[in-house]
């Protein structure tokens, strides 16, 4: 992207988003961040959400979403269906489906009509059901494997309005955060700054033949 376009990030106070928003700045982007912890866009709130993002004024020819959750705070992903609650189903959808939903429910007017932009979520591997072999995690699988049809069918509709516009569910790979600290041992991590310039190199990539796809860190595309 050139110098100076304009980037909206959403989630920059966490380990990717930061190391995004930072890449960005680095690369001369205007950048906008808003995050939970420095502006209150909390995804548990849908109605402060919706408030904060009708404030902004684009429009934006990049907008990441960064922002994702595991488990519901001070829990860990369910290894059984024992362990599935409606709580936890309910933490993880309005944190990794409906917050970003209520994200993309604005970029109709946020993305430019006239232009190149890309819109990206954060997506995950396991939310493939495709590649779903060893099971378990349910509300975390289920939370972006919807995730993954809100931002195809997205795609489909933006794709009228907005003709150079490119929407991707991104799979950023085992990162080395606050997010992934106590499956440290059992992945290799890689480092925030690496997996951002990576993304950000794959967003500007992107050509609108990839609309509505869904990809990992490498470019090569996820099954469903």
């Amino acid at each position: 992207m050139k110098p100076g376009a304009s980037t909206l990030i959403i989630g920059n106070s966490g380990g990717i988003g930061r190391a995004l928003h930072e890449a960005s700045v680095a690369s001369g982007q205007q950048v906008t961040g808003l995050s939970r912890s420095g502006d209150g866009i909390d995804f548990a709130d849908p109605a402060a959400v919706e408030q904060k993002l009708a404030a902004l004024e684009g429009p934006f020819e990049r907008i990441i979403v960064a922002t994702g959750a595991l488990a519901p705070e001070g829990g860990r992903p369910e290894t059984s269906l024992r362990q599935l609650t409606a709580e936890s189903l309910h933490q993880q959808f309005a944190v990794n489906t409906i917050g970003p939903a209520l994200v993309m429910k604005q970029i109709g007017r946020l993305l430019p009509r006239d232009r190149r932009a890309v819109f990206a979520v954060l997506s995950a591997r396991v939310g493939s059901i495709g590649d779903n072999r060893l099971g378990g995690w349910y509300a975390y699988r289920a939370s972006k494997a919807a995730l993954n049809q809100l931002l195809h069918s997205a795609a489909v509709e933006i794709s009228r309005t907005h003709k150079q516009s490119i929407l991707v569910a991104l799979h950023p790979g085992t990162v080395a955060t606050s997010f992934t600290a106590s499956y440290k041992n059992r992945y290799e991590m890689q480092p925030a700054s690496d997996v951002a310039q990576r993304l950000l190199g794959l967003m500007d990539s992107f050509s609108l033949a990839d609309t509505g796809g869904f990809f990992d860190w490498r470019g090569d595309p996820v099954p469903w």
